[in-house]
């Protein structure tokens, strides 16, 4: 017995400070980028001024008077809203349909949209500029930034809607069927209330995917639909890298998502352990 209480005493002090180390590790790159975006460019790469320096605005202060922040968060949260928008549209009626009306067909769709996801985004670069420039007339647009977020985004919101929407007993969605209901009644007066915590970190995962794509948005776009990932890529030169003005656009580009992660988390919590065993 007395092994047993000192073990449980030692596991009470070790875990929790395993728990703290980890997340001190996860949380130190973000707590660097805030620290250094209060730095000079000179002072940023100074080796005697790595924790002890003047702070200064002057990072924060010319990246809205020079850079145009704010026109850059508007098209991402234009970008980022409509693309996590459009893509609940068409997943939640998507996943709906394999999960109460599967067919053999089923897995091997679910395997095909999952599969988009492993193809080099380099391999599609050079026609989806080509198409987009010279035929289509789209390119820069807002409208083409959201169809792309929406579409790479697409297979897993479809995935993990579907993995919501199978823990839902069938015979509810059946009984609404007796009684009348339609198919969008379904939908939306059954299987959304049912799995709101599900489709709610869906998208939200979905809005975080799309505000922090920078691929596709640095290359399909050039100031018109620039996002803020097209502004912290433009914060290099052949000098090499301003690292204080890059670490103020980085923490500036960061917050919304960490704070909107912040308010959400019940929601994403609740979302993420929907059907669980308990």
């Amino acid at each position: 017995m007395a092994i047993v209480a000192q073990e449980s005493r030692l596991s009470r002090v070790l875990w929790p400070i395993l728990a703290w180390t980890i997340a001190i590790i996860f949380f130190f790159p973000i707590f660097w980028l805030v620290f250094t975006s209060f730095k000079t460019d000179a002072d940023a790469v100074k080796p005697e001024h790595l924790i002890f320096f003047t702070p200064t605005l002057e990072n924060y202060i010319n990246m809205t008077e020079n850079y145009d922040y704010w026109r850059f968060a508007i098209n991402s949260v234009i970008t980022s809203v409509f693309a996590t928008l459009f893509a609940l549209i068409v997943g939640v009626p998507c996943a709906y349909a394999m999960a109460f009306n599967p067919t053999r067909a089923t897995k091997d769709i679910l395997m095909w949209m999952l599969s988009t996801k492993m193809l080099p985004a380099a391999a599609v670069l050079y026609p989806m500029t080509f198409l987009t420039k010279n035929f289509l007339g789209i390119y820069d647009t807002h409208f083409l930034v959201i169809v792309v977020l929406c579409l790479i985004n697409l297979p897993i919101v479809i995935w993990m809607l579907f993995t919501y929407f199978k823990e839902i007993p069938k015979e509810i969605i059946e009984a609404g069927k007796m009684d009348g209901v339609s198919t969008w009644g379904e939908i939306k007066d059954i299987l959304i209330p049912l799995a709101w915590g599900g489709v709610a970190s869906t998208a939200l995962l979905c809005f975080i995917f799309c505000w922090n794509e920078a691929y596709w948005t640095v290359r399909l776009t050039t100031t018109e639909a620039a996002t803020l990932s097209k502004l912290i890529e433009g914060n290099r030169a052949p000098e090499g890298l301003f690292f204080g003005r890059l670490s103020a656009v980085s923490a500036a580009a960061v917050g919304p998502i960490v704070v909107l992660g912040w308010f959400c988390q019940k929601q994403l919590v609740q979302g993420l352990t929907f059907g669980a065993v308990k």
